[in-house]
């Protein structure tokens, strides 16, 4: 179990890696260093081919493919996933990268730069920062932002762009962090750290839409045969394997293709909060014994969400603003504890196929007086219903001052909302899905989680040919009228009872204000209206205040904005954050 770090440097590069906590080694070249990290993670290496040298976490799920295509003096049978992508990439460069399938995260030494790649979809996250400039600049790149804020040579601190973005999506969707100067690579991207303080990006893999006017029953055919695919090749060989079970019909559809295609057993978990708490058991038990699988559901009481809440939190390089954290992690030990590796899920189908958040940004679009994209950007935004129209009255004037000048968060929407690589209005709103609220928060989500408890969680939805196809099918036939995920559905309709497959989409409800006012009273007054909070100086006390006595509004949201706050200040508590 374990991460990794690594720098690019004149100045001891191995001392800089040591200095994040990591076991370094010394590439030929002599600027770079690679070191494994102790921590939940799976990271292996360093890997050698030639004079070019790489480490990583990286989980193939095309393994055989990629040695095809290497042929059999490219790739050795026995060589690790990690050094089988390293091949892959110094035989054909970036289209080796973008022909792989897989969660991966992965540093390589070539020549004096240290090239950075993150995978397709953002299944595992990368952070780099960079120290002084010209000749004299440092480079440092971890899986763990914990290593880089360690870096002796960066000075960081807490980076107010990052807190407004956090507190408007419930995560952050793009390259920054709250840390001030560490930023992330995107997905499909590879970044090249140069070591006279530059960097180019390049990206050698992005949705694109294609215009295919088959016929819906072959494209719903073709889809199911790739969805087989995707599920059968996340399947760990010769063990039980896991499945995530909502009741809803992208967690559904992938235990039925578990149970149809595995060769083991495969057990299902749900979660219920109680017996006065809205649920989804029904149809979850309903797939369960459709599928014939072993299936548990796990209670999670509101004591134990407030009293594992802070060390979840501290699992997330960023924050995610999710109620569903603690339940997941309750959820990943359950699956561990029952001696599995591999646990799957059905997250993917909302943001690749089509789901409910894109309703009300189409019937906006009928009805704005407003032309751009600038528009359509605020109308996302204000479709999240977090905290950003609260911002001037729950943001301190002294934080206001310092964010006036600060590029609008509309910034990270507008190039996935432009007419550009897609050009129908539903295309570019699942692009924009997929590339924020995917990337960073759904994958991120779920990978920490997983792999505190020393599992994989592999989502089939997020498959690279499946999210590929996706962008051929018609935007009609992924919406048709109200009909949301159309052809996702009719691709798996003789898979589950029509119950499930036309049962429109609920989400799991969770009792946010009853945690509030019950468990996590206590915590939530302590930590918000306490001396660490008011040093900070993030937030005004009388709105604090306000939102835990429910005030304010007709139907209060409080809830949900507290929770979003209660997160981000135990996330600064647990990295140590001050003003």
């Amino acid at each position: 179990m374990s991460r990794w770090c690594a720098s690019l440097t004149a100045d001891d590069p191995v001392g800089q890696v040591a200095a994040m906590g990591g076991r370094p080694v010394r590439t030929r070249e002599g600027r770079h260093a690679l070191g494994l990290l102790d921590g939940p993670g799976a990271a292996t290496g360093p890997y050698r081919v030639g004079d070019v040298y790489a480490i990583g976490e990286v989980t193939l799920h095309n393994a055989p493919e990629l040695r095809s295509r290497l042929g059999a003096d490219g790739a050795p049978g026995d060589c690790s996933d990690g050094e089988l992508l390293l091949r892959a990439y110094v035989r054909f460069g970036t289209a080796g990268l973008a022909a792989a399938d897989g969660m991966f995260a992965l540093a390589i030494a070539e020549r004096d730069e240290l090239v950075l790649v993150r995978d397709h979809m953002g299944a595992r996250t990368l952070f780099h920062a960079r120290a002084g400039t010209g000749e004299g600049a440092a480079w440092a790149a971890s899986t763990s932002l914990r290593a880089l804020q360690r870096w002796p040579a960066l000075d960081t601190g807490l980076h107010l762009p990052a807190v407004r973005s956090f507190l408007t999506f419930a995560y952050l969707p793009g390259r920054e962090t709250l840390l001030r100067g560490i930023h992330e690579v995107l997905p499909g991207r590879c970044v090249r750290l140069k070591p006279d303080g530059t960097s180019v990006e390049e990206t050698y893999w992005e949705p694109a839409e294609v215009a295919d006017e088959r016929p819906a029953a072959e494209h719903a055919g073709e889809l199911r045969e790739l969805l087989e695919s995707a599920t059968a090749r996340r399947l760990p060989a010769a063990e039980p394997v896991g499945v995530l079970l909502s009741g809803g019909v992208d967690s559904s559809l992938v235990t039925a293709l578990a149970a149809k295609l595995h060769d083991q057993a495969v057990r299902s978990y749900s979660i219920s909060f109680g017996g006065d708490a809205p649920n989804e058991l029904a149809y979850s038990g309903l797939v369960a014994t459709h599928c014939h699988t072993e299936h548990q559901v796990l209670t999670v009481p509101g004591a134990a969400v407030a009293a594992r809440l802070p060390e979840t939190v501290a699992l997330l390089d960023s924050p995610v603003g999710d109620p569903l954290t603690v339940p997941n992690l309750m959820l990943a030990e359950a699956v561990a504890a029952d001696g599995m590796s591999v646990v799957l899920n059905g997250e993917g189908g909302d943001p690749v196929f089509g789901g409910p958040k894109n309703l009300p940004m189409l019937i906006h679009e009928l009805h704005r007086d407003e032309a751009g994209v600038d528009s359509r950007a605020r109308a996302y935004v204000d479709s999240y219903r977090k905290c950003h129209g609260d911002l001037p009255v729950l943001l301190t004037p002294g934080v206001l001052a310092e964010l006036a000048d600060a590029p609008p968060v509309t910034d990270l929407l507008t190039p996935y909302l432009a007419q550009g690589q897609m050009t129908s209005l539903l295309n570019q709103l699942l692009h924009t899905n997929l590339r924020t609220k995917g990337a960073h928060h759904i994958l991120t989500k779920v990978e920490r989680v997983t792999a505190s408890q020393g599992l994989e969680g592999r989502a089939p939805l997020f498959d690279r040919a499946v999210v590929d196809h996706a962008f051929r099918v018609p935007p009609r036939l992924k919406l048709a009228g109200t009909s949301e995920k159309w052809i996702l559905k009719e691709a798996v309709r003789d898979l589950l009872p029509a119950t499930i497959v036309d049962r429109p989409k609920s989400g799991m409800r969770v009792p946010v204000q009853q945690w509030l006012d019950g468990p996590l009273r206590e915590l939530g007054h302590d930590l918000l209206l306490g001396g660490s909070a008011r040093a900070r100086g993030l937030f005004r006390q009388d709105t604090i205040r306000s939102w835990l006595r429910r005030e304010g509004t007709l139907l209060p949201r409080q809830g949900g904005k507290l929770w979003l706050v209660l997160t981000l200040e135990l996330w600064l508590r647990s990295f140590e954050v001050g003003a």
